[in-house]
């Protein structure tokens, strides 16, 4: 199975390397820059391609690894160049194999969406780290058996999802990683005010975050839930609430204590957080 990618940004990177890595063979890499092109090929130990057409000749299967706008935009380039008996594949975490490319059968060729919930976020070393990653498998059934099959014998875990769900499935994924930023960005920013420098401010985060989560992972966001909502403190969450300087901030704010509520219920349900629920309204 000779593998090429279209896209020369971090996951075409990243994939690329850990699929050579494992033993897979790769064709190369296109990209509009020749340069990316190089750039990738060199550090996958493949070939950099000028021209889309000869890497879609070259490789049986293709990844289209460019922004989730651009996809379709490639695919409608690439069909043209002519796929019959190849398999195209995107890592889209939201959209569908049938969503990206909807006329893959007038081609004769077939279609897969490949997405690992791992944060991919450099060129040169997220490679090193995708053995912990869970991979989400989507599209053709043939497909979809090889490379759960492929990533099992690399040793990550997988999931055959429906791609009806792939909108619910990556807003689960979003919530649970970009969301997070946001959340960590407001409180360092509120450290700082405090006379934090940034860095003072990661290094006194990082204990109580990576507890955190490992509790919530361990044993479910119910039982590892503390603070003042849990506790139903009114007068701390007020006072919380104060010290947000803006609307997007005081919204934000309230908007995930109001969740953290009904968690709080579930918690103690002979609790009464009638207060706690008109304060955060």
């Amino acid at each position: 199975m000779k593998i090429g990618f279209i896209g020369a940004g971090k996951v075409g990177y990243s994939l690329g390397r850990y699929f050579a890595e494992n033993g897979l063979f790769l064709t190369g890499y296109y990209s509009r820059d020749i340069q990316s092109s190089m750039e990738a090929a060199k550090f996958t130990g493949s070939k950099g391609y000028e021209e889309i057409s000869e890497l879609v000749s070259d490789s049986d299967v293709i990844f289209i690894t460019v922004p989730d706008g651009s996809i379709i935009e490639v695919y409608d380039k690439v069909k043209q160049v002519g796929i019959a008996g190849k398999q195209i594949c995107h890592c889209s975490g939201a959209m569908s194999a049938s969503e990206a490319f909807h006329d893959l059968s007038e081609y004769g060729a077939s279609g897969c969406s490949i997405h690992p919930l791992f944060p991919v976020s450099s060129k040169y070393d997220s490679f090193r780290e995708l053995h912990k990653a869970f991979f989400c498998i989507e599209g053709d059934e043939a497909n979809v058996k090889i490379w759960s099959d492929i990533f099992e014998k690399f040793g990550n875990r997988t999931r055959v999802i429906s791609g009806e769900d792939k909108s619910e499935y990556h807003a689960a994924c979003s919530i649970s990683s970009n969301l997070v930023c946001a959340l960590v960005a407001k409180s360092l920013s509120i450290f700082e005010k405090c006379g934090f420098t940034e860095s003072e401010a990661k290094t006194a985060l990082e204990p109580l975050i990576m507890s955190n989560i490992r509790r919530v992972l361990a044993v479910g966001p119910v039982d590892a839930l503390t603070g003042p909502v849990e506790r139903n403190d009114v007068d701390t969450v007020l006072k919380h609430i104060r010290c947000m300087g803006n609307e997007v901030d005081r919204n934000m704010y309230m908007a995930v204590s109001r969740k953290l509520v009904d968690i709080a219920e579930k918690k103690h349900p002979d609790s009464d957080y009638e207060e706690l629920k008109r304060l955060l309204k």
